[in-house]
């Protein structure tokens, strides 16, 4: 067991991002059997989950004439539109059936404001709305991170960067994640990562 201060933290490992959602991410089911090995490791265990309404802004479905994958300007700055995935309650928003979710001591649920996407599980896309878990971290003493999950050059990444601000100290388990890598997203990804400070095991 590795010491009191360490949380393992999977992000998004939900139906809409593995192999026949709505949002597939390429081996995306490949990551749930090392993700149930390593919570074992752990003294703490945090799942998050994408979690919008059908209404969501960044739902290409909700622009008409606009397509998934395009770029547009929202309040808060650019946004990629994405493909209607993991609305709140549906099969899709579902975590695999597979993950271990009764080790987990606690579920973040992010992206419920249907004005803001929401990649960072500490951070809305705006910067700077908290979703509260920086608050649970901190409160239980968890000061060393690893972050494993979906998707590498989104959610993880903006996750790791976001911790790494915030003072914690980050590791991502790449075999544990798997990546979407869009127009070169992964490797730009991987670079922000590194220049944060984010250890990449």
């Amino acid at each position: 067991m590795r010491p009191a201060n360490e949380c393992l933290i999977v992000i998004d490992v939900q139906n809409d991002f593995c192999p026949g959602g709505a949002l597939a991410v390429e081996g995306g089911d490949q990551v749930v059997a090392p993700i149930n090995a390593l919570m074992g490791d752990f003294p703490a265990v945090v799942l998050t989950q994408d979690w919008h309404p059908d209404n969501h802004a960044s739902f290409a479905a909700n622009h008409p004439g606009r397509s998934p994958f395009e770029m547009i300007e929202l309040a808060y700055g650019p946004q990629v539109l994405w493909p209607t995935h993991c609305v709140q309650g549906t099969g899709g928003a579902a975590f695999h059936a597979s993950l271990n979710t009764d080790r987990a001591d606690m579920i973040i649920r992010k992206g419920f404001r249907p004005g803001i996407d929401s990649y960072s599980a500490f951070f809305e896309n705006d910067r700077t709305t908290p979703t509260g878990l920086d608050g649970y971290l901190k409160t239980r003493g968890l000061d060393t991170l690893t972050l494993v999950g979906l998707a590498t050059d989104f959610c993880v990444a903006y996750s790791a960067i976001d911790a790494a601000r915030l003072g914690y100290s980050v590791t991502v388990i790449e075999s544990a994640c798997r990546a979407i890598d869009m127009d070169g997203s992964l490797s730009a990804a991987r670079d922000n990562m590194e220049k944060a400070g984010v250890t990449l095991a």
